[in-house]
């Protein structure tokens, strides 16, 4: 199935009136416009759909350098990838009055626990993040959770672009900011490309 975005929207309405929570997955490249997509989703539902990014689930800075792993950051190693799976399958029983789930937040460069709430009465919870359908334990738990992954599709000089510019926005120099691009971000690319097959529809932006 391909959709693009007016279609994302219109087939994320029909999903929320299943009369049960329902769990929509978006990945995609880093820069394909995976929290775009979410954001547009999310307001033309309203209270009908709440929005958790992985990204909440990076390792600590301090950790990553304990690990060695600060200049892969992004890479699947340097999330809590079982934390992460248990938060989707708390969201996908729907059994608390409200699950709480962390957000990243750029400028701390680490996430911040409890800091998007997801009531139970929420009958849509669009879940984003790079590795939905990776094939490698734990991540690949994360699928059978699921009622559907989309994987966002970009033409690859916008999506390079995007990634640049958005480094620079928290601190890089251009120089550093395209060379993070071609450099750990492309080899995440590289990953998550190879598991476009695996998702239930593609979403043209």
């Amino acid at each position: 199935m391909e959709l693009t975005t007016s279609g994302a929207i219109d087939r994320a309405r029909a999903l929320a009136r299943r009369g049960r929570r329902v769990l929509l997955g978006i990945t995609g490249e880093p820069g394909a416009g995976k929290s775009t997509l979410g954001a547009e989703l999310s307001s033309a539902l309203g209270a009908d759909a709440a929005v958790v990014p992985m990204d909440g689930f990076h390792l600590a800075q301090s950790r990553l350098e304990e690990l060695g792993r600060v200049d892969r950051k992004g890479a699947p190693d340097t999330f809590d990838a079982w934390g992460f799976v248990s938060l989707v399958r708390r969201l996908a029983d729907a059994a608390e009055p409200v699950t709480y789930a962390p957000a990243y937040r750029r400028e701390l460069h680490n996430g911040v626990t409890g800091a998007i709430p997801v009531e139970r009465s929420t009958p849509l919870v669009i879940i984003e993040g790079n590795y939905l359908l990776l094939e490698e334990e734990p991540w690949c738990l994360v699928h059978g959770l699921m009622d559907e992954i989309w994987y966002v599709d970009v033409d690859e000089d916008l999506r390079m672009r995007r990634l640049a510019a958005r480094h620079e926005r928290f601190g890089k120099s251009h120089d550093a900011a395209i060379a993070w691009a071609a450099g750990p971000d492309e080899s995440n690319a590289v990953l998550i490309r190879a598991t476009c097959d695996r998702a239930d529809a593609i979403v043209r932006v």
